[in-house]
């Protein structure tokens, strides 16, 4: 009896035969370059010394412009637009672009508005785990990133970060108006509104508007001590 008699003999019977898909076999790949640190082993042995940077601290990779020392070649190049301004990665919803495809994928979620981690202790969601570790530090007080200069202790890496550059005087972020130089993503988009006239900061008592946060401050005092006065 041929194949397609059997089928048509299987189907009278009120049975359905389906073709017998080949089991697929996955070969293991070999993994002949072993770290000698600690268990991991690796196909290529590029792979494996690019991992053992991870454990000797080794650099090789120097900065021509502020002399960052970068373990990765791949790490300098996201680290040059830092200094160059370049942006690649774009938002197709908003338009905004950033230096690193891991934080266009964050800013993505600012559309979405997913928040899948909570914290235990107040309830807070957030919509990266990064984020959840650094709300959490609020309650537990803990500071792990400590100044090498003067032993000021941070709850994040970036406040240390951003706290190097008053030691180090280093301002990689240059307007393109007046050419002047801030230590800060922050302090440069303040700045920009010294130029572009932009006040975002709005009392809710008397609808005064401000360039930034902390004038916006100040200026609510003034109410509050009109309140105390009366």
């Amino acid at each position: 009896m041929s194949n397609m008699q059997e089928n048509l003999s299987e189907k009278s019977e009120g049975r359905i035969a389906y073709p017998q898909q080949k089991e697929k076999k996955y070969e293991k790949k070999e993994r002949p370059y072993s770290c000698e640190f600690c268990w991991l082993s690796f196909q290529f042995a590029a792979d494996m010394k690019r991992h053992i940077r991870t454990h000797t601290g080794e650099k090789p990779y120097s900065c021509e412009i502020c002399g960052s020392e970068i373990s990765r070649s791949s790490n300098m190049k996201i680290h040059m637009r830092t200094h160059t301004g370049e942006k690649p990665y774009s938002c197709n919803l908003c338009g905004l672009s950033f230096s690193k495809n891991p934080n266009l994928k964050r800013h993505m979620l600012t559309h979405t508005g997913e928040k899948r981690y909570a914290c235990e202790v107040c309830g807070a969601a957030f919509a990266h785990t990064q984020n959840l570790r650094r709300h959490v530090r609020t309650h537990t007080g803990e500071k792990p990133y400590s100044c090498e200069v003067c032993g000021s202790e941070f709850s994040n890496n970036s406040d240390m970060k951003l706290h190097m550059r008053t030691h180090t005087g280093e301002k990689p972020y240059s307007c393109v108006v007046c050419g002047a130089t801030f230590a800060s993503n922050t302090q440069i988009h303040r700045h920009m509104r010294t130029h572009t006239g932009e006040k975002p900061y709005t009392c809710e008592v008397c609808g005064s508007a401000f360039s930034s946060s902390q004038y916006l401050k100040k200026h609510v005092q003034k109410h509050v001590r009109e309140t105390l006065f009366l």
